[in-house]
């Protein structure tokens, strides 16, 4: 009775194996395919290095203008009337690195053209009668290539606008070419020029402005600057028609408003390397007996 009641149970369980071994094997091919390896990180090139181009226009202005004559003195009377120098055009770029959000730097270098220097002197009694007063007038060009360092603050931004505030220091190559003066009044007749004399000097700069970014990597920039760009030597005069002893013109503070225009092309990216889409696996074919 016991033999016969094994032989039962051993019959049940091979019958339920055989049954329930095809349905399992069917829920196994119908379970998700495993999900896809994690994709390595991606690569970050540039990082916050830019390139920065500028074009712009300054109203310059020039301080006292003083004169040295290497033999004897100045004459007696003698004084300046007049000084003015034109607006100068300038154009350059440069490189900068982006420290941050409210920080960036850059190193640049420009070209400054078009200022044509104009100053007067007199001497002598002032009286009303013609050729009582010697005069002379005097005419250069003043170009220069300027190397700063620059600092900026970024104010924060506010639909893609950033307003921002530096300075900067650098040296000023300063070119002062074709000068030259015509004597008129008493000093009638005269004329002098110099050679073309090249110097350098200490320049500074204050600046503010706004920046509005037109993609994440290309910042437009709209700014004002103040720039000084020291002091200015002319050759020593020689005269054609008399004795000038030898005289040295000193122009004292050079300075200018600038209007900038500017670009800055943010170098820095993130590059993902190439991997193949995922596609599922299709589902299996199921049949119904």
């Amino acid at each position: 009775m016991r033999r016969t009641k094994l032989s039962a149970l051993a019959r049940s369980i091979t019958l339920f194996a055989s049954v329930a071994a095809p349905c399992l094997a069917q829920a196994a091919d119908l379970l998700p395919p495993l999900p896809p390896e994690p994709l390595p990180p991606p690569v970050e090139i540039g990082g916050g290095w830019y390139l920065r181009g500028d074009v712009g226009v300054g109203a310059t202005s020039v301080g006292a203008i003083s004169t040295t004559v290497l033999k004897g003195s100045l004459p007696d009377g003698y004084r300046y009337d007049q000084k003015a120098i034109e607006s100068q055009f300038f154009a350059g770029g440069g490189v900068g690195y982006q420290f941050g959000a409210y920080f960036h730097g850059d190193i640049t270098a420009e070209y400054r053209g078009g200022g044509k220097l104009t100053f007067q002197d007199s001497y002598g009694a002032d009286c009303r009668s013609d050729g009582c007063r010697g005069v002379n007038a005097y005419q250069a060009n003043l170009a220069s290539v300027v190397v700063m360092a620059n600092g900026y603050i970024d104010l924060g931004t506010w639909y893609g606008v950033t307003p921002f505030v530096g300075g900067g220091v650098g040296t000023a190559f300063h070119d002062f070419s074709g000068f030259n003066d015509r004597g008129f009044g008493n000093a009638t007749g005269g004329y002098g020029f110099a050679k073309d004399k090249h110097s350098n000097t200490l320049a500074w700069a204050a600046m503010a402005g706004l920046a509005y970014s037109v993609t994440p990597n290309l910042k437009l920039e709209l700014g004002y600057r103040y720039l000084n760009l020291g002091d200015v030597r002319s050759g020593v005069v020689n005269c054609i028609n008399q004795d000038c002893g030898g005289a040295v013109y000193k122009v004292k503070e050079v300075t200018s408003h600038d209007v900038r225009i500017g670009m800055r092309w943010l170098l820095g990216g993130i590059v993902a390397p190439a991997v193949a889409e995922y596609q599922p696996e299709p589902a299996p074919l199921v049949r119904k007996y």
